[in-house]
């Protein structure tokens, strides 16, 4: 492991004020950055002659282009957690296959979108919300912005690589110098040159082919990986892995687009029927959405900022110092969406009034959306403050019910339902009832979370590392029930050399500041959303510290090693002895009962619960598969005894040294 891991200790002892602003303020800006090119198009569409329907128009194909996003993040930030897993066991020649098969499959998909696009483009923006009033312009504007989606996707793919390779900044300005000339061009194109909503579109794409060059400039050096024709060679091992780290992103992309396709379908029935028509209700929804957007943007760098920290302590269970910093983050979304309801119920005029168009009924949908709409947006926030405290702190589950619990269970339900009573009136209050509801659920799962946190007094000491001689190192592999813990210390004893089983975690905790129960524990009693468990932030130091310790007991020299992938950690090292344990299914099945009282449907839940996650486990660090007997040198039936295959293996070893002699 890097030498990060000993620095990642200052988050246990750093003032965590301090930490958040470190962590924070980047994250933050970097979003309010993406935010701008949602937003400036609006602006000045809003106050050209086109008014609220190039708003409307432009409002309809905001949610086609989440779509592309959802793509274009999932292989993004996948390739992004891949490159990290990579880095941490110091596989440098796998790393560039990650990134180069996600770009070609985001370009791929691309290509399949622009198809899609251009054969199905009246159909989708029909189905968005567009009107026969609205359709010429969202037409136009939506052919121009589908021209560069394929640029458009590889950039935002490749930014959360430029990210994870250590360039925050970088990814920052990519981003930024996009967004500027987008808010440049705009007035210039709509207004100088009165090319209406296509300059607004012109203006957008030459921002992002801008953005696209920046990137594809990075990548010509960057810092811990190198991109080579080879990498572009599709894996289908390697797309499978980034896949699974980045389908949580994917999921949360989906749902955003879930619930603007109901809520524009139900504003554009309702709406008709209403004094406001169809296109005033998808105009005003789309500029209430892409402001909320700044506030939750503000709220998601708070807490990603502080991700780092939840998790370090998380694994140390310091709990103290994580409720302190949840804390921290709490109470700062708390007054970063109260100020924001204070604007929304107070003074929305001034608001609507910077996207343009005076047109009495407008002003009026606008401003009751605005109240009605986002009445309780403080608790938006904490709902997705909660989500992303439950990813770093390794809850998958709870992290994806408190995601979707207030938009998809309760929001798309009511939003369906409470029009057909008040008619238009009420999408808008659909939105503060679900936020009442998921605020509700969410907080039942924090308190009982925050409940059965208990604090420990520190990891115990342990011994330093035995003695021993250069020399061949065992490693042992093993089903579980196969009794490979007792054949590996039955060999130990009888080549005289160090046997490691428990004490790789203790080692692991001592050089980490992590928790040993924690350490102990991180492949266990996590059978759902298993791979999302892995790649949270405190299993991840947890691995990486494991991986280290298990490089120092195998730099003391001979020894036998049983467990945690241990044979693909020491893959460069000589000298090393690849065991795999097995046998047959009753026969663990009655080890089991034997060694452990299970009953025997006890038995074999439990085995197969064990050798599940460590075929998952062994996959996600080593991209093997477990049990293949191309990864070991020798694979052994223990269903002959434990002493006659701990024989085995000594004679196995003795070959070896006799042959070297």
């Amino acid at each position: 492991m890097s030498d990060g891991q000993e620095n990642n200790k200052f988050l246990g002892s750093e003032r965590v004020g301090k930490l958040l602003l470190k962590f924070s303020i980047p994250c933050i800006l970097s979003l309010l950055i993406s935010s701008l090119y949602n937003i400036v198009d609006q602006i000045f569409i809003g106050n050209s002659d086109l008014g609220y329907l190039g708003n409307a128009a432009t409002g309809v194909v905001y949610p086609i282009t989440i779509i592309t996003m959802a793509f274009a993040w999932c292989f993004g930030d996948g390739a992004a957690a891949y490159l990290s897993l990579c880095q941490g066991r110091g596989d440098n020649s796998n790393s560039d296959k990650g990134i180069g098969n996600s770009i070609v499959i985001v370009f791929i998909i691309s290509i399949l979108f622009l198809i899609l696009g251009y054969l199905f483009r009246d159909n989708l923006l029909y189905l968005f919300g567009a009107s026969k009033s609205s359709i010429g312009l969202a037409r136009d504007y939506f052919n121009i912005i589908l021209s560069v989606i394929p640029l458009y996707m590889v950039q935002n793919a490749m930014s959360s690589v430029i990210r994870a390779d250590g360039s925050p900044k970088f990814s920052m300005l990519a981003t930024g110098v996009g967004a500027i000339i987008n808010i440049i061009l705009d007035p210039v194109f709509i207004f100088i040159f009165d090319m209406g909503i296509k300059g607004a579109a012109y203006a957008t794409i030459i921002g992002e082919i801008v953005s696209f060059i920046v990137s594809v400039i990075y990548y010509t050096r960057t810092k811990t990986f190198k991109i080579t024709l080879n990498s572009f060679k599709l894996d289908f091992k390697v797309i499978k892995n980034v896949i699974k780290l980045g389908v949580s992103t994917f999921i949360t992309q989906i749902c955003i687009v879930i619930i603007s396709l109901v809520c524009n379908i139900q504003l554009a029935k309702y709406g008709e029927i209403s004094k406001y028509g169809q296109d005033i209700p998808i105009a005003v929804i789309g500029i209430v959405m892409k402001v909320f957007s700044i506030v939750i943007n503000i709220i998601i760098g708070i807490i990603i900022g502080a991700q780092p920290i939840l998790g370090y302590n998380y694994g140390a269970k310091n709990y103290d110092r994580v409720k302190k910093t949840f804390k921290c983050v709490l109470i700062t979304s708390i007054i970063v969406g109260i100020i924001s309801t204070l604007v929304f119920l107070l003074v929305p005029n001034v608001i609507i009034r910077i996207f343009g168009s005076n047109d009495k009924l407008y002003m009026e949908f606008a401003v009751k959306t605005f109240r009605l709409f986002l009445m309780l947006v403080t608790f938006t926030c904490l709902i997705k403050v909660s989500s992303i405290f439950f990813q770093a702190v390794g809850e998958p589950v709870k992290a994806t019910i408190v995601s979707l619990i207030r938009d998809i269970v309760f929001f798309i339900p009511l939003v369906i339902i409470i029009p057909k009573y008040i008619g238009i009136n009420g999408v808008l209050i659909s939105a503060p009832i679900a936020d009442m509801a998921g605020m509700l659920v969410t907080t039942v799962l924090m308190i009982r979370f925050f409940r059965n946190m208990k604090e420990i007094n520190g990891n115990e000491s342990i011994d330093d590392l035995q003695k021993s001689k250069e020399g061949i190192i065992i490693t042992i592999s093993r089903e579980h029930g196969s009794q490979g813990k007792a054949i590996g210390e039955i060999v130990a004893n009888k080549l005289n050399i160090p046997y490691y089983y428990k004490e790789m975690v203790g080692l692991a905790a001592k050089t980490s500041g992590l928790d040993k129960e924690f350490v102990s524990n991180i492949n266990r009693d996590k059978d759902v959303l298993h791979e999302l468990y892995l790649t949270s932030e405190p299993v991840k130091q947890a691995i990486l510290a494991q991986e280290k310790a298990i490089k120092m007991i195998a730099e003391k020299g001979e020894c036998v090693i049983v467990g945690r992938a241990s044979d693909y950690v020491l893959k460069d090292y000589k000298n090393v002895v690849k065991v795999f344990i097995y046998a047959p299914k009753e026969y663990r099945i009655n080890k089991v009962m034997e060694m452990y009282g299970d009953s025997k449907e006890e038995a074999i839940k439990n085995i197969n619960k064990s050798d599940k996650n460590r075929s998952k486990y062994y996959e996600m660090i080593s991209l093997k598969k477990w049990k293949s007997i191309s990864n070991y040198d020798i694979c052994i039936n223990s269903s002959i005894g434990k002493e006659e295959t701990a024989n085995i293996i000594i004679d196995y070893v003795n070959n070896i040294n006799r042959n070297k002699k």
